[in-house]
């Protein structure tokens, strides 16, 4: 009896020791993650913008820390986060390459038409429950700025005399925020070595585009057969550019009637 009780406590108090022994280590691996996290933390933009399909930064750099996710997500952090990371973490970091966001409408002021006037409230997410918006093209921008106000970089100004929001390219971080929250859906990321944009969005044949707005995609396909790469096509009466095929002649902004297709870069430049 008294053989079995000492190896009862001897039982006991190894497992007593084994269990202390777990805990101390666990609150020592806990400190170093813990630590590791706030390093990754610190490296981040603090943007809190969500692009890296985690909920902000402290939740990306929570994964990061356990392993749980590749370090090379932050869009919005660019090469100078990667390469923080790098050192951080002892491994090679990739940032994606750089994108930005643009407009995919010029019916501003002057070059589109309205149906009525607003007077409500002056935003576009609240403009478009009246009737789908005040403007003639149903796929037009709305011009209250809701892109604006949610960039988190203040990369996106409104034009005074266009109404039309415009990027600042220097600023953007392609975190994809304002394609989220435009309420027309008019905004796209694209990689910013791509000089061409097709700035319409309308899917109206091209007679009510020009009842609507003088610079409007009408759907001539022009382009279309000008580009030496095949690289456009004509889809639902609009003009879509395959990036993969498209070497940014610019043979397509030149011939385009209404000039829908845009130079984003000069060419002197």
């Amino acid at each position: 009896m008294d053989s079995f009780l000492s190896a009862v406590i001897g039982l006991g108090v190894m497992g007593l020791v084994f269990g202390v022994l777990i805990a101390i280590a666990d609150e020592k691996l806990k400190i170093q993650v813990n630590q590791l996290e706030e390093q990754v933390l610190a490296a981040l933009p603090g943007a809190n913008c969500g692009a890296c399909g985690y909920p902000g930064c402290s939740g990306y750099a929570h994964v990061v820390a356990y392993g749980d996710a590749p370090p090379g997500k932050c869009v919005a952090g660019g090469e100078a986060v990667a390469e923080k990371l790098s050192k951080l973490l002892g491994v090679e970091v990739k940032a994606g390459e750089k994108k930005i966001a643009y407009i995919k409408c010029q019916g501003g002021e002057g070059k589109a038409s309205n149906i009525f006037q607003y007077d409500g409230f002056p935003d576009c997410q609240t403009a478009i429950l009246v009737s789908g918006g005040h403007k003639a093209c149903q796929y037009g921008c709305l011009g209250f700025g809701t892109c604006s106000r949610v960039c988190p970089f203040k990369a996106i100004k409104m034009n005074a005399l266009t109404k039309l929001p415009e990027i600042d390219e220097k600023l953007c971080t392609a975190c994809g925020i304002c394609v989220t929250e435009c309420p027309k859906k008019i905004i796209e990321l694209i990689q910013k070595k791509n000089k061409v944009e097709i700035r319409c969005s309308s899917l109206d044949k091209g007679i009510e585009v020009k009842k609507k707005c003088t610079i409007g995609c009408i759907a001539c396909q022009i382009c279309v057969k000008k580009c030496p790469e095949n690289a456009i096509t004509m889809e639902n009466n609009l003009a879509k550019i395959d990036y993969n095929k498209c070497t940014n002649c610019l043979q397509c902004v030149s011939v385009c009637p209404t000039k829908t297709i845009y130079n984003s870069v000069p060419q002197n430049t």
